[in-house]
């Protein structure tokens, strides 16, 4: 079989990935501990680069991968890398959001139940032999109004995974029309009646200059209502300072928060470690260590996916 290239794995994947384009005729070499800084010293020698979230696909990059062909995204996320600079360089870029947005899905939902019910401090308290049943009344999302900000992989999954609950779901997505006609128990709408009707919002964007800081305190003000606010697309999408002085003053009174501005606790300035510690203390929050898409089933699922589209199959 004649040899296409080889092809760099810089962070843990499912090994059905490597099966299968080693199948196809391509050499793959994994090195899941490797830094951006060592890629750009070997990238010369590879046509295909497959990536998670931690290499930096800048113009740099680019222009010393004078083999490159593709840069497979493990994921949804297209930030990390240059894609008006691939486009001009020809190397193709592909992502893989269907692998995981069942798991985003499940996950956003999990978050809200467990929210809603009270789950953490009951098991806390129950551990601790502390029987306080009325302190633990839940409310139940039947009859309340979700807000889907972002209506593509993850947030369509979401509404569909809602629609059996007794809800009513609004979606907004700017740059869509027609997007519900799949989906008969969504109502496509404007973020004017959201921030009318909406009890609950989760946001399923990308991060993009526009998308940043979208949720800040003129965003959260505008909620007629006291709101839930879930967030597992990226952390930068929310003002994390904005969300705790909403938080203090009842604007929004619970979040469920997979990702974050900082997802590095090391790195912390002193600055971020008072801000993360205010977070921290609130009881109505709910958090992961952005691990939404993170199931053993989404991890083949995301390889699979990726794969089937660099080698032309979907």
């Amino acid at each position: 079989m004649h040899l296409k290239g080889k092809v760099l794995i810089t962070d843990d994947v499912h090994p059905v990935l490597s099966q299968r384009l080693n199948a196809a005729g391509y050499q793959c070499e994994y090195r899941s501990q490797i830094h951006t800084h060592e890629v750009n010293q070997i990238i010369a020698d590879y046509s295909g680069i497959i990536i998670n979230s931690k290499i930096l696909v800048d113009k740099n990059m680019l222009d010393k991968a004078v083999q490159l062909k593709f840069v497979g995204r493990v994921g949804s996320g297209l930030e990390i890398i240059d894609l008006d600079y691939a486009k001009a360089k020809g190397v193709a870029v592909y992502n893989s959001p269907e692998g995981n947005r069942n798991a985003v899905a499940e996950h956003a939902l999990g978050m809200l139940l467990a929210l809603s019910n009270n789950f953490l401090r009951a098991d806390a308290e129950v551990r601790q032999k502390i029987w306080q049943r009325e302190s633990m009344r839940g409310l139940e999302i039947m009859g309340r109004t979700m807000g889907l900000i972002g209506f593509g992989h993850t947030g369509s999954t979401l509404a569909t995974k809602l629609s059996g609950m007794g809800m009513r779901i609004l979606a907004y997505d700017k740059y869509k029309t027609h997007y519900t006609n799949n989906h008969p128990q969504v109502e496509e709408t404007d973020m004017a009646t959201i921030f009318q009707e909406a009890d609950i919002v989760s946001f399923h964007l990308p991060l993009t200059p526009e998308t940043q800081h979208l949720v800040n305190t003129e965003f959260l003000n505008q909620f007629r209502k006291p709101i839930i606010v879930i967030n597992t697309s990226r952390g930068k999408v929310v003002k994390t300072a904005d969300l705790l002085e909403a938080l203090k003053t009842g604007q929004v009174q619970g979040a469920c928060l997979d990702v974050f501005e900082n997802e590095k606790p090391d790195t912390f300035s002193e600055a971020e470690k008072k801000l993360y510690e205010a977070l921290y203390s609130f009881d109505n929050v709910i958090l992961t260590p952005h691990v939404a898409g993170w199931t053993v089933e989404s991890k083949k699922r995301l390889a699979e996916v990726l794969t089937d589209k660099i080698l032309g199959r979907v």
